[in-house]
């Protein structure tokens, strides 16, 4: 039966899988789209693999390249983007593939966007004919993205992307070919459902990295769903919408951590300087708020103008505080020396904070200000739906004083002691005055966390510009922080929890960040069972197809839960176990940071084994537990360890130097 132009457009509209779909080759007019062994050598640096181009992979030059069974081909009444898709008929026998030769060496993830009436149909890779992943596919009207992989590709073999048909219709469009990333981080633990969580995200994570050369649409989106051209690929994960041909600056700075972790070096420093270099005078150095997949472009859809175009506080100050961290995991000297980037964090953390303080006299501190008039003519607050007119925010104070810190630490490396001094008195004098003056004398909902153009001083529930405050550690350590934390999870349970999902992943890392592992888990976990379920914007897809869920649930497992702050140039790694209740032991191998490799195991919040398993020299090893102890163990032997106060919290601290090949265990009691 022919869907009716009325089921087209609720079903494109909703995405939803209440009602079934028709057949795709029916084509009525096309609705709007909605010991300690020698050392082992050190890894080879990693290097790109081989282009691997799928002929035609949206099926808008009709299928060129595809081969088409009976019962199967292209149609045009229900793209996921773009205009075409290929369609199979139900039942048995039916099939559309690709069969692609490989040039060089390489290992790959393969996406698809993918429809079904019924359940049965497959999705399928096969090299030289023979199985290497597949997927039965279940039913779901609603388009879902699906992916296959870690595969490995040597010169000559043959590819095949196949999809098969079930006991009702297959849609597919848009096929996408991902380098597999350069580390491949593993998850172990008493706690099974933090490994398939862990394995999941992963995976997901990967399948949005973009091969660089790859050939795409440019300033795609819901309204131009196909994009108003073509352009080449560089380096680069996608960190926005799906259907979305872009990375955004929030999603970005949000994401990093989990790109870190998978050794996504070379797309986080490309993507960093792709912003850095819009940052320019006529932008009043903010960086545009989207990019395209070419690492050059404005996304259409936020860009209008110089003067017209999406900007918010958070976002450049944001950016400059995961450069420092990307220079942490990677050890990149670029982070320094470039001059796009570099000169990109003096702009922000000077010029763009002058030209942006002007409603309200702050004293001897500047604060960087919205302009109350929304997102195209700068807000100062992540928080969009919010309608306040918002001068300062507390997401917007918090994000500065993390820029502030991050820019010390960059000067730090790079030799520059004034600058590095200068700009850890600027952030210890905003974190005053944030405490002293700008937050009010009250607590919990009475805690100031916005000011308006008027200067009304605003409290209550802010979402971004409340939580964020913890978040970015401006609240000075003791009652009144722990009373505020209590505050943002009684309220995220409440009746002004987020409706949104890419929000709710910013609570893991509040409460991470603060070492309320329990809360944080609840909240890891609440966010991984909705992964299936339909996003808010019904274009998006489902929950887990917005990239930045996968992304900060694999860096919530290894920064958040795992502790690890890496420090590549200084060839030092700090852990502490943040394990939460029940949670017996965590492991993660394949853990990489600079040109090292290693496997991390805490055993509760009293026991770490730290094993350096490849590198070119030895890293110390920062073994951190909370609370004061009186015995530190290092293989079994009694040493000495010191207590120090992080921001208000007691740990044990145990340095060692760990050598590539060997393995050394950490007790406290």
């Amino acid at each position: 039966m022919t869907r009716t132009r009325l089921s087209l457009l609720s079903a494109v509209a909703l995405l939803t899988t209440l009602a079934p779909l028709a057949p795709a080759h029916a084509e009525p007019a096309r609705p709007a789209a909605p010991a300690a062994p020698t050392a082992p050598a050190a890894p080879a640096a990693p290097t790109a693999p081989a282009g691997l181009t799928v002929a035609d992979p949206g099926f808008e030059k009709g299928g060129t390249g595809w081969e088409f069974g009976p019962g199967t081909g292209v149609a045009s009444n229900y793209p996921h983007a773009g205009e075409r898709l290929a369609y199979l008929d139900a039942g048995s026998g039916r099939k559309v593939s690709q069969t692609v030769t490989a040039t060089g060496h390489g290992s790959y993830l393969v996406s698809a966007w993918i429809a079904t009436g019924g359940p049965g149909g497959r999705y399928v890779l096969r090299i030289d004919g023979v199985p290497v992943a597949e997927r039965t596919l279940p039913a779901g009207a609603g388009y879902r993205r699906h992916t296959l992989g870690r595969i490995t590709l040597a010169p000559g073999d043959r590819l095949e992307i196949a999809f098969e048909s079930g006991q009702g219709w297959v849609n597919v469009d848009d096929v996408m070919v991902s380098p597999a990333s350069p580390a491949d981080p593993r998850v172990t633990s008493s706690d099974p459902e933090v490994v398939e969580m862990f394995d999941w995200a992963k995976h997901k994570a990967n399948s949005w990295v973009h091969l660089p050369g790859t050939q795409g649409p440019l300033d795609a989106d819901e309204r131009r769903t196909g994009g108003t051209g073509t352009g080449v690929y560089g380096p680069s994960y996608w960190a926005g919408y799906a259907n979305r041909s872009g990375y955004y600056s929030r999603d970005t700075a949000h994401q990093l951590t989990g790109a870190g972790v998978l050794g996504l070096h070379t797309e986080n420093k490309e993507m960093l300087r792709a912003f850095a270099a819009t940052a320019t005078a006529e932008h009043a150095y903010y960086p545009v708020w989207a990019l395209n997949f070419d690492n050059r472009s404005p996304l259409a859809i936020d860009y209008r103008g110089p003067d017209l175009f999406v900007r918010e506080v958070p976002a450049p100050f944001e950016l400059v505080q995961k450069a420092e961290e990307a220079y942490r995991w990677s050890g990149d000297p670029a982070y320094l020396d470039d001059p796009v980037l570099w000169g990109f964090y003096r702009h922000t953390t000077e010029e763009f904070v002058a030209l942006h303080d002007g409603l309200r006299d702050n004293g001897r501190v500047r604060v960087a200000e919205g302009t109350g008039h929304g997102i195209f003519q700068g807000t100062a607050s992540y928080n969009e739906q919010s309608g306040e007119p918002l001068a300062e925010a507390g997401d917007a104070i918090g994000s500065q004083y993390q820029a502030y810190r991050a820019m010390a630490s960059l000067a730090r490396a790079k030799g520059d002691t004034a600058t590095a001094a200068r700009f850890e008195h600027r952030a210890r004098a905003l974190r005053t005055y944030f405490n002293t003056t700008w937050s009010g004398a009250g607590s919990g909902a009475d805690m100031v966390r916005g000011y308006t153009t008027d200067g009304r001083a605003l409290t209550g529930w802010g979402k971004e510009n409340s939580w964020f405050m913890p978040m970015k550690r401006i609240i000075d350590p003791g009652a009144r922080r722990e009373a505020y934390l209590d505050y943002v999870e009684a309220q995220a349970e409440g009746a002004g929890r987020p409706d949104n999902i890419e929000a709710l992943t910013y609570l893991p890392d509040t409460f991470l960040t603060d070492n309320r592992a329990d809360t944080a888990w609840k909240w890891m976990r609440r966010i991984y069972a909705q992964k299936d379920v339909q996003h808010v914007n019904a274009a998006q897809g489902t929950n887990g197809d917005y990239p930045e869920v996968s992304f900060t649930l694999v860096a919530q497992t290894v920064q958040g839960l795992m502790g690890v702050t890496p420090d590549a140039p200084a060839r030092t790694l700090a852990t502490q176990p943040r394990l939460p209740s029940g949670m017996e032991w965590l492991s993660v191998e394949d853990l990489r940071v600079g040109d090292s490799a290693f496997t991390l195991r805490h055993d509760a919040d009293r026991r770490s084994t730290l094993t350096h398993t490849t590198g070119t020299g030895a890293y110390t090893w920062v073994a951190r537990f909370p609370g004061a102890h009186a015995r530190a163990l290092v293989d079994g032997v009694a040493r000495p360890a010191r207590t120090e106060v992080v921001d208000g919290v007691t740990y044990t601290t145990v340095r060692t130097l760990v050598a590539p090949g060997r393995t050394v265990t950490v007790e406290v009691r």
